[in-house]
C-alpha cells in the first residue's frame, strides 16, 4: 500500500499534466536550449504592477543584452520604514489578476525574444499565508513555535515556511501556485525556480519523524536531538542528517516532478539543503549555484551533478552581495569587479549567469533599489559597462556550454564527514551559515589541478561502470577515483570495491571509519580488501599522467565537443576568491604568462598562456593544434577603496561570550 502522501502526488500531477491545453504537456528535459546571453533576477516589490512599466523594464534590459529574467516576489517597499503603517495596494498573491499581469510578462518577453522564469514563492523559503500552522515548518522541542515568512509579497502579513520534510504539507503549496501560475506557451523555454535553502535547519523536524527514524536505524533519536551537534553524538547526527537527507531530497524530486509535469523546467539551487547536495542538485533540469555568499568554488558542486546526470547548462546566481552583506557600495558596482567573480564561476563549471538583480522601476525612472544587489538599471555605476560586459558573458557562456563537461578524475565528495562535524567554529561561520553539512569551505585537492577534478557521491558511484578501465557514469568517463575521506559509508565501500573489481584505478589516501551508529561486521575487512586491491593505491599511479602538465596550473574548466576541447582559463587575479570581493580587488597592472602542454587525442599541445591585466583565456584544441578564442573584454579601470580602521563585519557571525 502507498503512503497517502505518494498517492495524493500522484492525482495532483495527473491533474496537471492531463489537462486539455497543450501548454500542460509534459516538458521536454533532456533537448532544450538556453539563450546564452546572460538573465537577471527581476524584483518585483509589492505593488500594482502596471503593463507599461513591466515593458519599459524588459525593453531596457534587451536593449543591454540581457536574453531573460526571472521574476522574484518580494515585500512592498515601505517594509524598510517601521513607522510607515500603510498598506501598499497590489494584485493580491496568487489572485486572478496578480495571474494576469504575470501572464502579460511573460508573453511580452517572449515576444521580444526573453524567457521569463517565476520563482515558484514569494520572498525565499516556499511558505505564504495559506499555509497553515499544522503544515508549517518546526524544529524539534518546540511544539508551539512554526518558521514565519515575513517581508513577502503578502506584507504586512505574515505566513508560515511549509514543512519541506512532508509531503501531505507541501503538496497543497505546489498545488496552489501551480494553479495561479499563467502557463501561456512560449518560443522560449520557461523554468520554474527554487532558491537557496533559507528554512531553519538547526533540528528540522516533523510530523512522523521519531517515527521513520525508529524504522530505519533501530532505536530512539529523541533523547539525543537536544545535545545532537555535540561531537560526543556525532554517530547519531549522522543518522540523524541522514534520514532528513532523504525527506529533502524527496522534496526536491517532487518540486521537480510539479514543475515538468506543468510543461515547465526545473531550476534551483540546493546551496544551504541539509541533503547529499549532488543528488539534489541532480534532480533539477538546471542545477545552479550562487555567488558571492557562496565562494565560486562551491559552484563545482552543482557543475560535478550536471556532468553525472547528463545536463548540458548549469547557471549561477551572481554578483549577489559582492562587496559584503547587506548593501556595501550599492550602485557604485565596478565591472572589473564582477569580471573577477564571473570568470571565477566559468572556471567551476557555470556556463549560465543570472545578475542579482534588476529592480522594477516605474516607466522611465530608476529610484527602486534592491539592497542584497548588484544594482542593473540605467542610473547605476555599471550602466555604461553593462552591454560590454554582456556581450563578454554570452560569448563565454556559448562556448563553456558546448559539448559536455571534461574530467579525467572523479573526486569522492565527503559527505560523510560534514554530516558528523556538526557546526563550524564561529569564525567560519555567518549569521546564516553554521553547519559543516552546507560545504562551503571543500574544495579540490591541489595535487589534482592538472587532472580536471569533478564532484561525485554515492549514488553516481552505484551507477557507474567499467570500461577499459576507464569509470563510466552519466557524461563523464573518468581515468581515476580519488577518495580522501574520514568517513565511508558501508554501500560506498563496496561500491568502491566493485569499481576496483571491474578495473576502476583508485587513490585511497586515508583508511575510513564508518558513520553513524549502524556498524557491518565486515566493514574493517572491506576496508582491508580495499587497500590490497592490486588497483588500489595511495598516491597517484606512475603512469597516470595529468592532463595539463607545467611547472604552475591555472585554474581552469574544459568542455569536450566532438573531436574539439575548449578550455577556459581565468586570470589569475580570479583564483580562490573569498566573501566579499574589496572595492578595487580586481585592479590589474601586470602581465602574466606560464607555459603549459595539454594532452588531447594522444597529441601533445603547447600553450603559452599570456594574461593582460584584466584578461582570461580561450582556446579550442582540435587535432594537436590550438585556437585562441577572442573573448578580450577591457573593463573601465576600478577605484580602490579601504575599509576604515576597526571595521566589523555585519554578515558574521557573533562570537560566543566566554
Amino acid at each position: 500500500m502507498r503512503p497517502k502522501s505518494i498517492l495524493f502526488l500522484i492525482s495532483f500531477l495527473s491533474l496537471v499534466s492531463c489537462g486539455t491545453s497543450p501548454r500542460l504537456a509534459e516538458a521536454d528535459t533532456d533537448e532544450f536550449t538556453l539563450n546564452p546571453q546572460p538573465g537577471t533576477r527581476y524584483w518585483w516589490f509589492a505593488s500594482t504592477i502596471k503593463k507599461e512599466d513591466v515593458r519599459y523594464n524588459l525593453d531596457w534590459l534587451k536593449e543591454n543584452g540581457f536574453g531573460g529574467v526571472e521574476i522574484a516576489w518580494v515585500y512592498p517597499l515601505n517594509r524598510f520604514n517601521p513607522g510607515d503603517t500603510s498598506y501598499t495596494p497590489r494584485q493580491e498573491w496568487l489572485s486572478d489578476e496578480w495571474s494576469d499581469i504575470v501572464e502579460y510578462t511573460i508573453r511580452y518577453a517572449d515576444s521580444i525574444g526573453m524567457s521569463c522564469d517565476l520563482t515558484f514563492g514569494t520572498l525565499w523559503p516556499f511558505g505564504d499565508t495559506f499555509v497553515t500552522f499544522d503544515q508549517a515548518s518546526r524544529q524539534f522541542g518546540d511544539s508551539t513555535r512554526r518558521q514565519q515568512i515575513v517581508y513577502s509579497w503578502q506584507h504586512p502579513q505574515k505566513g508560515y515556511v511549509v514543512d519541506h520534510l512532508t509531503p501531505a504539507n507541501y503538496i497543497p503549496y505546489f498545488e496552489r501556485l501551480t494553479n495561479a501560475f499563467p502557463r501561456p506557451e512560449t518560443r522560449l523555454p520557461q523554468c520554474w525556480f527554487i532558491d537557496s535553502w533559507e528554512v531553519e535547519t538547526e533540528k528540522l523536524w516533523c510530523d512522523g519523524f521519531e517515527k521513520d527514524f525508529m524504522e530505519e536505524f533501530g532505536y530512539d533519536i529523541v533523547p539525543f536531538m537536544d545535545s545532537i551537534y555535540e561531537p560526543s553524538f556525532s554517530a547519531q547526527l549522522y543518522d540523524y542528517m541522514s534520514l532528513v537527507s532523504e525527506k529533502v531530497l524527496r522534496f526536491y524530486a517532487d518540486f521537480d516532478s510539479v514543475a515538468n509535469a506543468a510543461g515547465r523546467l526545473s531550476r534551483g539551487q540546493v546551496s544551504g539543503a541539509p541533503c547529499d547536495l549532488i543528488s539534489g542538485y541532480a534532480l533539477l533540469d538546471i542545477p545552479e549555484g550562487e555567488s558571492m555568499l557562496f565562494e565560486p568554488e562551491f559552484c563545482a558542486i552543482p557543475a560535478s551533478a550536471a556532468l553525472l546526470s547528463g545536463k548540458k547548462y548549469v547557471s549561477s546566481e551572481t554578483f549577489t552581495c559582492l562587496y559584503g552583506w547587506p548593501r556595501d557600495y550599492i550602485r557604485e558596482e565596478q565591472a572589473a569587479d564582477l569580471k573577477l567573480v564571473a570568470d571565477a564561476l566559468f572556471a567551476n563549471g557555470i556556463n549560465h549567469i543570472i545578475w542579482h538583480g534588476k529592480p522594477h522601476n516605474p516607466a522611465g525612472s530608476d529610484t527602486v533599489s534592491f539592497y542584497a544587489s548588484t544594482h542593473v538599471g540605467p542610473e547605476g555605476n555599471l550602466a555604461g559597462e553593462i552591454p560590454r560586459f554582456n556581450s563578454y558573458l554570452e560569448k563565454v557562456s556559448d562556448y563553456m556550454s558546448r559539448g559536455v563537461t571534461y574530467s579525467d578524475i572523479a573526486v569522492y565528495l565527503p559527505s560523510e564527514d560534514a554530516w558528523t562535524a556538526g557546526r563550524m567554529p564561529v569564525e567560519k561561520q555567518f549569521r546564516w551559515a553554521w553547519g559543516y553539512y552546507e560545504m562551503r569551505y571543500v574544495y579540490f585537492p591541489d595535487d589534482l589541478d592538472g587532472f580536471c577534478p569533478t564532484w561525485i557521491n554515492g549514488e553516481f558511484l552505484a551507477k557507474a561502470s567499467s570500461e577499459k578501465g576507464s569509470m563510466v557514469v552519466g557524461d563523464a568517463r573518468y581515468k581515476a577515483l580519488y577518495v580522501d575521506a574520514d568517513l565511508l559509508a558501508h554501500d560506498v565501500l563496496e561500491q568502491l570495491i566493485r569499481l576496483a573489481d571491474e578495473g576502476v584505478r583508485i587513490i585511497l589516501k586515508k583508511d575510513p571509519s564508518e558513520p553513524g551508529t549502524t556498524r557491518h561486521d565486515n566493514y574493517y575487512d572491506l576496508v582491508s580488501k580495499l587497500k590490497e586491491h592490486t588497483n588500489v593505491s595511495t598516491v597517484m599511479p606512475a603512469d597516470l599522467n595529468p592532463f595539463i602538465n607545467g611547472s604552475v596550473i591555472p585554474r581552469h574548466w574544459c568542455r569536450i565537443d566532438g573531436e574539439s576541447l575548449y578550455i577556459f582559463f581565468p586570470n589569475p587575479s580570479s583564483d580562490r576568491l573569498k566573501f566579499p570581493i574589496e572595492y578595487g580587488q580586481s585592479l590589474n597592472t601586470e602581465e602574466r604568462s606560464v607555459d603549459v602542454t595539454v594532452e588531447w587525442m594522444g597529441k601533445p599541445v603547447e600553450l603559452h598562456l599570456k594574461f593582460s591585466p584584466y584578461q582570461s583565456l580561450l582556446f579550442r584544441i582540435e587535432d594537436g593544434r590550438a585556437e585562441t578564442i577572442d573573448i578580450e573584454y577591457i573593463p573601465g579601470t576600478p577605484e580602490v577603496r579601504q575599509r576604515p580602521d576597526g571595521y566589523r563585519a555585519p554578515w558574521l557571525a557573533e562570537p560566543v561570550k566566554e
